[in-house]
């Protein structure tokens, strides 16, 4: 049976360590899951949920893949480990953090894996990069495009593009 390719939204981000140089692996290595089809530029954030204490290093990837989105769970999980993720402190400081935003216009939800990502519309250090280079995709269950759910934000912590 051949498998089906589909557009996968990854958001890229850490704050410790030498930040670029993990983000740069971290691409890197999720380029395995297939062809990036998109990558928005690198943005400095603060810290999002009162629990890490430094700015964070971001960026979103586009990847058009024919892995599930369990596979690529399992994928990104040993991309964070091999980049010296530990997981002590929900929303913590941390070197690597690969979450799932959108999966084509697919809707997940259990326990394992919610996709589109519960938060994207709380968080514009999601909804910047996703409206640069995405701005016009229809959210699947909210069904207003990035660039509407980045104007309605309420979020006000700063996020800028990182010069480097």
């Amino acid at each position: 049976m051949q498998r089906k390719f589909e557009k996968v939204v990854l958001i890229l981000g850490g704050n410790k360590g030498d930040r670029n140089a993990l983000l740069f692996s971290a691409v890197e290595a999720v380029s395995g899951l297939g062809e990036i089809t998109a990558k928005s530029k690198v943005y400095e954030t603060e810290a999002w949920g009162g629990v890490a204490k430094g700015p964070f290093l971001n960026q979103i990837v586009e990847i058009e893949t024919e892995y599930s989105p369990y596979e690529i769970l399992s994928f990104i999980q040993k991309v964070e480990i091999g980049l010296g993720r530990k997981r002590d402190e929900h929303w913590g400081d941390r070197t690597m953090d690969i979450d799932i935003i959108y999966f084509g216009r697919n809707i997940i939800d259990t326990s394992e894996l919610q996709i589109p990502h519960p938060y994207i519309s709380e968080r514009k250090f999601v909804l910047i990069p996703l409206a640069e280079i995405l701005p016009d995709f229809i959210h699947p269950s909210l069904r207003k495009s990035n660039q509407q759910l980045l104007e309605e934000c309420k979020d006000k912590s700063e996020v800028r593009v990182w010069e480097g």
